[in-house]
């Protein structure tokens, strides 16, 4: 089964940065597409951005383009997403998540296309 964790959350002031790690357990990273997802207070769960199995294929939300980088290093079995330049908007739980089919070209897509979640990091963006 495969296992994921967020951690990297935590309070930031306007304009500050923040990296977020999505660590994979129980299979190899390399079989998946991840994809971050994010939830605010009465809102549905969005998706901010993906990175293909390969790597080779990333796509972002139109909100966080710019801003947001998302990177995978398979031999640590990690997904990174980069936060710069952050906003009270982007408060919100965030949340990884991975499928082996999802394609993630052009769109980090709907939640409902990943097959496996972790338990999410809540970012706050406040001064």
């Amino acid at each position: 089964q495969l296992q994921l964790v967020e951690s990297g959350g935590g309070l930031v002031q306007p304009g500050g940065s923040l990296r977020l790690s999505c660590v994979v357990s129980g299979s190899t990273l390399d079989y998946y597409a991840i994809g971050w997802f994010r939830q605010a207070p009465g809102k549905e769960r969005g998706g901010v951005s993906c990175i293909s199995s390969s790597g080779g294929s990333t796509s972002f939300a139109k909100f966080v383009k710019g801003r947001f980088t998302i990177s995978r290093d398979n031999a640590k079995n990690a997904v990174y997403l980069q936060m710069n330049s952050l906003k009270p908007e982007d408060t919100a739980v965030y949340y990884c998540a991975a499928d082996p089919r999802y394609p993630c070209d052009g769109s980090p897509g709907g939640a409902h296309e990943y097959d496996y979640w972790g338990q999410g990091t809540q970012v706050t963006v406040s001064s």
